[in-house]
C-alpha cells in the first residue's frame, strides 16, 4: 500500500467514524425539541409559570397573560408601598402574582425570556444551573430573594434544570425590564 493510499484510507475511516458518532443536525434539533418539551412540562408543573408569567383579570377572574410569556413583573406596573404586615400576615403578593413583600423587602419575578437586554438571553446553561443551585444571580451575584423556591428547584437533576433552560431559551424574547429588588428600608418609603 502506498503512503498516498494509506492516507486516503485513514481519511475515509476518520470521516466514517465522525459521521456515525456525531449526530446529524436533525437529531440535534430533535434533541433540543425534546429537552424543550420536557422543560415546558417541568416549568409548568413546578410553578415557574405561576410567578414568572403575569396574571391579569379576565372575564372569569384571574388568568395568565399568555402574550407576556415568562417576562416577570411588568415594567409598566409601579408598585406602591406594600401594606404593613402584622400578626400572622408575614408576606403579601400583588394581584399580578409577580411582586411580593415580606420581611426581606419587595421582590419581583424575573424576566425568564431570552431577551438579551432584560431577560436571560445572555445567560449560559451553566449560569442558569449555578443560579438555581446557589441561590445567587448567575451563580455568583446578588441573592435570589423569596418567595423564589431556589432551594427546592436546585435539588432537581442537571438534566431537568438543563431542560428548563432549553424551554426558556426556546420562548420568544420579551423586552421587559423588571424592577430591582427593594430591601426592607427602601420598600417602607
Amino acid at each position: 500500500m502506498t503512503t498516498r493510499h494509506t492516507s486516503s484510507v485513514r481519511a475515509a475511516l476518520a470521516a466514517a467514524v465522525l459521521a456515525t458518532t456525531l449526530p446529524p443536525a436533525a437529531a440535534l434539533a430533535a434533541g433540543d425539541a425534546a429537552a424543550s418539551a420536557r422543560g415546558a412540562y417541568i416549568a409548568t408543573t413546578s410553578g415557574c409559570v405561576d410567578c414568572h408569567m403575569p396574571t391579569v383579570m379576565g372575564p372569569k377572574g384571574p388568568e395568565k397573560a399568555l402574550s407576556l410569556g415568562l417576562s416577570g413583573h411588568p415594567e409598566s406596573l409601579v408598585m406602591g408601598t406594600p401594606p404593613a404586615l402584622s400578626g400572622n400576615w408575614v408576606w403579601v403578593g400583588a394581584g399580578t402574582v409577580t411582586a411580593f413583600a415580606g420581611p426581606w423587602g419587595v421582590s419581583y419575578a424575573a424576566n425568564l425570556t431570552p431577551d438579551k437586554e432584560t431577560g436571560i438571553g445572555n445567560w449560559r446553561e451553566e449560569d442558569f444551573v449555578a443560579a438555581l443551585r446557589s441561590g445567587r444571580h448567575m451563580g455568583v451575584g446578588r441573592p435570589i430573594m423569596p418567595p423564589m423556591p431556589w432551594e427546592l428547584i436546585g435539588k432537581m437533576s442537571d438534566d431537568d434544570l438543563k431542560a428548563i433552560y432549553a424551554f426558556l431559551q426556546s420562548q420568544p424574547p420579551v423586552r421587559n425590564r423588571v424592577p430591582d429588588y427593594q430591601p426592607p428600608a427602601v420598600a417602607a418609603q
